[in-house]
């Protein structure tokens, strides 16, 4: 059999593998393992297995994860994300649709201290369902706008996926985080506006809220001090170059650390809590990149990357038709798997022949992480869709799931409108990180 071959099959295998509901780290592991085996040798297969798992669990430069993950656990189990949802519902709660306005912007200024989507979809259904419920908005809008804003923490640094892709394609992080800031306000600036045009023509679904003075609003911006100085000093000091992207996330950890305990938010209970949802986040982040390395170095000894590289690069299209193409699989992807999962198991194949292409490894980078966002909440997997839902059931009661996934249409096409105006206007993402070097 041909190397390209067993890579078909090794790949087919897999997705079955996939339908079995085994974790997807592990598959990838397996496949890897035995296919590297079939094609070089059993005991190649044994080395290739312990030295990369080792290797990946021993990085110093994949330590930003867990640090970036507990500084997002802290500012949860210290109420950071409650006194950004207060400021965002002072300023915008008294306009039709705000408090759904002021949940998207929370994510997104949540997004910049968390980084993992469902966490912030988790974080931000639990402070704001029950007060959309409270102004009577429609179950459509509340839980639309929880689970798309959620989606946000995908792109705002420092993001997960992010740190993830620059290991995997070894960028550098810290310009992949600064390229993440502009389109993640982009998709911010669009989820209100697609608010403000529903609740126009439908103004039942987002009732306006109670009216507040300036003092009041001046006063909730004290709310997003702590928030916006970790964001200034983590991305600062990558902007400046005095952190490295691990050094920041020690930083930005501390920082948040700090914070809490001057606040005197931050009980022993929450603390030990942080810490086993970090250990537990970062362990599965972890064997997914260490089962992601395997099955890559299994693609790589078969060529398929490069076979599909030299097949789409021959197609006698013009390249952002090809781009587009990518683009797509990225989207029905991502609606079928998790998207780290997909992002590290498909970066290896389609990385090759977007640099063919001439297109910018961190334009790229940026764009597949806004398109594996609509994965998260789009069907059948949409994993923020069934967080909100876990969650709204304990809050505020249950909420069909036909309904939520309803209300993150409008959402769904602000971001493919988002994705088209970065394509149209690439320097959108690439002004900060050409400036940064």
């Amino acid at each position: 059999m041909s190397p390209t071959f067993i890579g078909i099959i090794g790949i087919i295998v897999m997705v079955i593998v996939f339908m079995s509901r085994m974790p997807v780290a592990y598959v990838m592991a397996m496949i890897g393992y035995i296919g590297f085996s079939i094609m070089i040798s059993g005991t190649g297969g044994l080395n290739l297995l312990s030295r990369n798992i080792y290797d990946v669990f021993a990085s110093y430069g994949l330590t930003t994860i867990p640090l970036f993950i507990f500084m997002g656990q802290l500012a949860f189990n210290s109420g950071i994300s409650r006194r950004l949802y207060d400021t965002g519902y002072k300023f915008l709660g008294s306009t039709r649709g705000g408090l759904a306005m002021a949940t998207v912007s929370a994510c997104t200024a949540f997004g910049a201290v968390c980084g993992s989507s469902p966490a912030t979809a988790a974080t931000m259904a639990t402070v704001g369902l029950p007060e959309m419920k409270r102004y009577k908005y429609a179950d459509e809008l509340a839980t639309g706008a929880v689970a798309s804003g959620g989606g946000l923490g995908m792109i705002m640094p420092p993001s997960v996926v992010l740190i993830v892709y620059g290991i995997l394609t070894q960028q550098s992080v810290g310009a992949l985080f600064v390229a993440g800031i502009f389109p993640a306000i982009l998709v911010t600036i669009l989820f209100i506006i697609s608010i403000y045009i529903r609740c126009t023509f439908a103004p039942e679904q987002g009732p306006a809220g109670e009216e507040f003075t300036l003092k009041e609003k001046l006063k909730s911006l004290a709310g997003m001090g702590e928030t916006l100085a970790v964001f200034v000093l983590v991305i600062g000091g990558l902007f400046m170059g005095m952190f490295t992207p691990t050094e920041a996330a020690a930083v930005g950890s501390f920082g948040v650390l700090l914070v809490s305990l001057v606040r005197r938010q931050l009980t022993w209970e929450g603390f030990v809590e942080a810490l086993y949802e970090t250990l537990g986040t970062a362990c599965m982040v972890m064997l997914l990149i260490a089962g992601a390395v395997v099955f890559g170095k299994f693609l790589a000894v078969t060529r398929i990357p490069f076979d599909i590289a030299s097949w789409v690069g021959g197609f006698d299209l013009p390249p952002y038709l090809i781009m587009a193409i990518v683009i797509f699989i990225y989207f029905i992807g991502g609606c079928f798997m998790d998207a780290l999962a997909f992002v590290t198991l498909t970066v290896p194949i389609f990385f090759p022949v977007v640099t063919a292409l001439g297109y910018d490894p961190i334009w790229f980078g940026i764009i597949i992480v806004m398109v594996t966002e609509m994965g998260v909440i789009t069907p059948p997997v949409g994993i923020n869709v069934y967080v909100v839902f876990g969650v709204a059931k304990r809050v505020i009661g249950e909420v069909p799931l036909e309904s939520i996934f309803k209300g993150i249409v409008p959402f769904l096409l602000a971001v493919i409108v988002g994705v088209i105006i970065l394509m149209v206007f690439p320097q959108i993402i690439l002004y900060l990180p050409n400036l940064m070097y």
